[in-house]
């Protein structure tokens, strides 16, 4: 393990949540850098120098800058190798492991996006993701697979990422909470790496109300 420290740029009840919790399970030495979107610290001279876009998460590690949930995620799990969280080189697990990881911000989120938004779809083989049925389809199908986790009996970096979308996306009913799917989340969430990003965001955002009265 490098000791090398981490700052994770963060804010409360966003996608950054995820990495948080990774960052949890790998027992990664980190300091935590919190914007408030809501106050607009994302579009700050200081942060879009960081992440243009103004969006979390992002690391700074080494003088090197990640942005990208799915990156972000992939370059923490192969920095601390010994967590045991990502399959390495040589792996069978290494390609589902990096397809279901890109196939999280490639097709999921802009599938379930464009349906909430009640976008028109576009002809299959113009758009992205296919069609928003495939993508919930294929998704579905691979939650029956998690047995008990998304590549198999070890639970890695995909979980994290997976378990902590499918949380967020069926708290705001955009996505159906079937037994399988509730089954699964519970799996993640119930780890203690979870519980406690859980804890230390909810003192945060408690932190943040008292403070503003």
């Amino acid at each position: 393990m490098t000791d090398d420290r981490i700052t994770f740029h963060y804010a409360p009840q966003s996608r950054a949540f995820a990495i948080r919790v990774l960052l949890e399970e790998l027992g990664a030495p980190y300091d935590l850098h919190a914007l408030d979107i809501r106050a607009g610290d994302q579009m700050k001279p200081d942060y879009l120098s960081v992440n243009p876009m103004g969006k979390v998460p992002a690391i700074s590690h080494r003088g090197i800058v990640v942005t990208e949930q799915a990156a972000v995620a992939l370059y923490l799990g192969d920095l601390f190798p010994e967590a045991g969280l990502t399959p390495g080189i040589g792996d069978p697990r290494r390609g589902p492991y990096l397809r279901w990881m890109v196939f999280y911000g490639s097709s999921f989120e802009p599938a379930l996006v464009d349906h909430a938004m009640k976008r028109p779809s576009l002809p299959r083989f113009t758009a992205p993701y296919a069609d928003y049925e495939t993508v919930v389809a294929v998704v579905n199908e691979q939650v029956r697979r998690a047995t008990p986790f998304w590549l198999g009996e070890r639970f890695s970096v995909a979980d994290v990422l997976w378990g902590t979308a499918l949380a967020w996306v069926t708290s705001f009913g955009i996505y159906e909470k079937t037994p399988e799917v509730a089954a699964y989340i519970e799996r993640v969430a119930s780890r203690p790496a979870f519980r406690k990003a859980q804890a230390d965001e909810a003192a945060l955002i408690a932190s943040r109300a008292a403070a503003a009265g």
